[in-house]
């Protein structure tokens, strides 16, 4: 669902327009005053498809000492939220130095902007117009918000503009063929998964480590799903490794990760979680790759052990990987193929939330009632501070990417990382995004001399 962000200086009626598209009246409530209020969400349902409206508050008044702060904060909430900027001026007063630096700021986004003239309640009222138009925004909308007129046109302006029909599956281009790297150390049983998944003796299998030279890259299908699996060289450790041979796989393997859009990391069961194996789900962290964790040779570990002992084991396993917690963990056997599906349904899984996006209002419910559940540290005098979140699309419209927000904050610095964590969490309990990884986007408020 696309947002539409309402932006102007206080009294030229934003509010009016905000309720006349939501098409009820919604009391705005002030918390503090200027950029610490509350933003107001609702849905418009004038145009082809519903789209999100948001009322940003009046945006100082004069271009004072305290102006570049306060509007360069409020504006960059709006632009960073919003998929079109609806820029609002009062014809009658005519325009204001503020105006200008309001547009300024929308066109130095990047985002498509409609200037809209309201109060102008009349036909007579539009040689009014003319003083906007050294703005240079194309098609300045004359209308009246309190009275209704030329709100019809502008939804219709909004529609041409932007595509009202594109929800959040198509941030991710379905066309795209998603490529799943085969990961982690030496005869963990890398190959044999994926002859396993394709059951057929594509790459080599061998007891001996190093036998995969090169990362191979192989098309397959899993009930219509596309794929490349990408079977990677064993990762070492860089000390052990034997020849420049080696060293060079081993950088094909990092470079694999890089240009994967999902990391399967193998384990060996029945050796548990080894260092090695720590640093390549670090190295996984690190590139923010969507991510499972495939723990091979389970039929060796379960042989005779009670369910209550297995389940003590994964967790174990699950605790030595602590930093990749938001990863899937399946239990399968590559050289008896047993729970392959139960992998791939996972995957099909992941990509179906990849395509999810929380809407701006009810992201901000979340983090508010994260925050009063519990309260973030100290950090000197004061508390770190959430004014404003909203989710970001994926920048590059592939599968599997991170789920990225961006907090309006005081100040960055005071969010620690296991605050962090415990933000993700909460997002988590209302939106799973199983084997995502979250990324937290701060913007703090500018001084007005920096």
């Amino acid at each position: 669902m696309k947002t539409i962000a309402i932006v102007g200086r206080p009294n030229v009626g934003k509010s009016a327009l905000f309720n006349r598209l939501a098409g009820r009246m919604i009391s705005i409530v002030h918390d503090q005053p200027g950029v610490t209020r509350d933003h107001i969400h609702a849905l418009c349902k004038q145009g082809p498809a519903p789209f999100e409206i948001i009322d940003t508050g009046g945006i100082g008044a004069e271009p004072d000492k305290d102006f570049a702060e306060d509007t360069r904060f409020a504006a960059d909430v709006a632009i960073e939220a919003a998929d079109l900027l609806l820029l609002i001026m009062d014809g009658p007063a005519g325009l204001t130095p503020v105006d200008s630096e309001l547009a300024r700021l929308t066109r130095e986004s990047g985002k498509p902007v409609i200037a809209v003239i309201n109060k102008l309640d009349n036909d007579k009222q539009e040689n009014l117009l003319s003083d906007f138009a050294r703005l240079g925004f194309e098609e300045p909308m004359a209308v009246s918000a309190a009275h209704g007129r030329g709100i019809g046109d502008l939804v219709a302006r909004i529609a041409r503009t932007i595509d009202l029909g594109a929800d959040e599956a198509e941030l991710v281009d379905p066309g795209i063929v998603p490529r799943l790297a085969i990961v982690g150390r030496p005869n963990v049983g890398k190959s044999s998964l994926v002859n396993a998944i394709l059951n057929d003796r594509r790459t080599i299998v061998s007891d001996i480590s190093g036998t995969t030279r090169d990362a191979v890259d192989i098309p397959y299908e899993y009930r219509g799903d596309k794929f490349v699996l990408v079977d990677t060289a064993g990762i070492r450790h860089r000390s052990k490794h034997d020849t420049s041979v080696e060293v060079f796989s081993v950088m094909r393997s990092e470079q694999a990760i890089e240009r994967s859009d999902l990391c399967v990391l193998v384990i060996d069961a029945t050796q548990g979680v080894t260092s090695q194996d720590k640093k390549i789900g670090g190295l996984i962290q690190q590139a923010k790759k969507a991510a499972v964790i495939v723990l091979n040779k389970w039929d060796l570990v379960a042989e005779g052990e009670s369910k209550e002992t297995l389940e003590a084991k994964i967790e174990e396993l699950r605790g030595d990987l602590f930093f990749l917690s938001y990863a899937p963990l399946i239990v399968l056997s590559a050289k008896q193929g047993t729970n392959l599906p139960r992998l791939f349904n996972m995957i099909r899984k992941m990509r179906e939330h990849a395509g999810r996006k929380i809407g701006t209002g009810e992201l901000n419910r979340l983090f508010k009632a994260a925050v009063e559940r519990q309260a973030p540290p100290m950090h000197g005098a004061r508390r770190f501070k959430i004014y404003y979140a909203t989710q970001l699309n994926a920048p590059e419209k592939r599968p599997f990417g991170r789920i990225e927000f961006l907090l309006f904050v005081n100040d960055p610095r005071k969010l620690s990382d296991s605050y962090t964590a415990y933000l993700s969490a909460r997002v988590r309990d209302h939106h799973e995004y199983p084997g995502l990884p979250l990324s937290f986007k701060l913007r703090g408020k500018k001084k007005a001399d920096e």
